[in-house]
């Protein structure tokens, strides 16, 4: 069953706008949160859909993963906004600490949809084929989380440095 689909909106270049979470288990993002598919239930998605008029694409992101994973969680920082020439659309993507999941969600209940928990590398492989956009809000969530990894050592490094000059002081 494929869920109707109503209030679409658009940008100034007729791109259907979008927004995804990226849900992941902890602050240390080593496994993401997919989704079926409703119109293939055999395939894995990120969940997200589409922005509705007077909605900020952050609450679009919260309220789709609430209706299609069956999670609530802590919205952190957004990884950007990923076009998809193919299908006309663009989404704004963030990233999702998981809280709570939920045991029934809307989705579960009405199309019989189900969320699993997968390795980054193992989540990559699965949107591989038949989700190349999608797959790259994953690519990035690796690229950003790789690059907080590197301000946090270089700010403790500094710190640490700034500690050690002024104890020779």
């Amino acid at each position: 069953m494929v869920k109707e689909k109503t209030n679409r909106l658009f940008d100034q270049d007729g791109y259907r706008r979008r927004a995804a979470c990226i849900c992941v288990k902890s602050n240390a993002e080593a496994e993401v949160l997919l989704v079926t598919s409703s119109r293939r239930p055999e395939l894995w998605i990120v969940p997200g859909g589409g922005v509705e008029p007077d909605e900020e694409p952050s609450a679009t992101a919260v309220r789709e993963v609430l209706e299609e994973a069956g999670v609530v969680g802590e919205l952190g920082r957004r990884l950007g906004i990923f076009e998809n020439r193919e299908h006309k659309h663009r989404t704004e993507v963030f990233v999702l600490v998981v809280t709570d999941e939920l045991e029934e969600w809307e989705d579960s209940k009405s199309i019989g949809r189900k969320r699993q928990w997968f390795t980054i590398d193992d989540a990559l492989s699965e949107l591989a084929l038949h989700k190349p956009t999608q797959r790259s809000y994953l690519q990035q969530l690796k690229l950003s989380k790789n690059q907080n990894m590197c301000n946090s050592i270089n700010d403790d490094e500094s710190g640490s440095k700034r500690n050690n000059d002024e104890e020779s002081n």
